[in-house]
């Protein structure tokens, strides 16, 4: 006897919802959470569905992969991106990571517990910090213009009136000023080193694309004004503490970059670490931000961001590559067409730093990977990760 149209509606609603679990896994009272600390529970990786052999080749492979980009030293940071703003460590760890499945450690390598910059993975936080400004409703509409809640003078004039918040997270705001002493346009030999744009026609704000950390820093400090404190003491009391990670991290502003906010001088800190400080983590820190949103924002028992945010800040932009709030995805929807890994899922998508610095995170399968100081090929990893996955 054929269903009846509402049996027929409600059986495809549970199998639309079973499927749709298995692509974006919550947290449930049996998920595992590492604890704060160091006692993050290492697992075979057979009692995770995983290939030890597999698995134990992928991480040879990335020892072999050591970054040629930056030197050991950031020897050549001023050539590859200009004047420094901001101060640079003398030195750095070698190329390491870590690979978790279900939460637990499967592979780790190299030194986990160092705090390095992590340049552009900054955007991605900042993104979170976006987020819970939207949820907390300080930013009514991520639709609105930007200039409706900041009157500093940094979006008066025509060309920046227009610009919301939801196109500096999509870095197609075309914002046009200077700020902390770099311009928006990128011209200038000294100022950006190998970073230097040729000079272009603006376009209106919202229909290009154009990674641009002169414009992220914008955001950042109008993120500033919003919360009235340091964005890194949010970004400590809002995420950091309660994922339980170290005090070793460090969210270094440029000297410079001092704003009055309410009659009191406060740092504002950049999205990256393009002209010096930025975020200082070490890799475990990254992993535990990595999982959170693997967990569509939950930790433990507290909804630190809503599956709402994550499901909106992985959602692809129309215009430019594969990206969606500060997070590059692997939809394969961009201009170009084509995943930036095609041998992953278009449902993964990662934070991603020059250096290069990866947190790649697999809704699918369950995984996280944080892979850093490497050559630039995430892809080569994760299909070696991929292929380790037995069920």
């Amino acid at each position: 006897m054929p269903l009846s149209l509402s049996k027929q509606l409600t059986l495809f609603l549970s199998v639309f919802v079973t499927l749709s679990a298995c692509h974006r896994p919550a947290a449930t009272s049996t998920t595992y959470f590492p604890p704060k600390g160091d006692n993050w529970a290492h697992i075979a990786p057979e009692k995770v569905g995983m290939d030890a052999t597999l698995l134990q080749e992928a991480v040879a492979f990335a020892k072999t992969q050591e970054t040629t980009q930056m030197t050991p030293n950031f020897s050549t940071q001023e050539e590859i991106f200009g004047k420094l703003l901001g101060p640079m460590p003398t030195s750095r760890a070698a190329t390491n990571g870590i690979v978790l499945r279900n939460g637990y450690i499967v592979a780790e390598w190299g030194d986990t517990k160092r705090p390095d910059p992590t340049y552009s993975v900054a955007k991605s936080v900042l993104s979170t910090v976006t987020g819970i400004t939207l949820e907390r409703g300080m930013i009514p509409d991520i639709h609105g213009p930007v200039r409706n809640l900041i009157h500093d003078g940094g979006y008066e004039s025509d060309q920046n009136k227009p610009i919301t918040w939801e196109q500096h997270l999509q870095q197609t705001t075309e914002w046009e000023g200077s700020l902390w002493g770099k311009n928006s346009n990128f011209i200038g030999k000294e100022a950006f080193g190998k970073g230097e744009r040729k000079p272009r026609a603006l376009q209106k704000p919202g229909s290009y694309y154009e990674y641009n950390d002169v414009r992220i820093n914008r955001l950042a400090l109008s993120l500033l004004r919003l919360w009235k404190k340091p964005l890194p003491d949010v970004v400590r009391d809002e995420i950091m503490n309660p994922i339980g990670a170290s005090n070793t991290w460090q969210y270094i502003p440029y000297p410079n970059a001092v704003a009055d906010v309410d009659g009191k001088q406060m740092p504002s800190v950049s999205g990256g670490t393009r002209w010096g400080g930025g975020l200082w983590i070490n890799t475990r820190d990254e992993a535990r931000f990595g999982y959170l949103f693997l967990r569509q924002g939950r930790w433990e028992n507290r909804q630190l961001v809503s599956p709402n945010w994550v499901k909106q800040a992985t959602a692809p932009s129309p215009f430019g590559p594969d990206y969606g709030y500060l997070w590059w995805l692997n939809t394969g929807t961009s201009q170009t067409g084509k995943k930036a890994w095609p041998d992953a899922p278009s449902t993964s998508f990662a934070a991603i730093g020059a250096g290069s610095n990866t947190i790649w995170i697999d809704p699918e399968h369950d995984i996280v990977i944080v892979w850093r100081w490497h050559n630039g090929s995430p892809n080569e990893l994760i299909k070696r990760v991929l292929a380790a996955v037995k069920k």
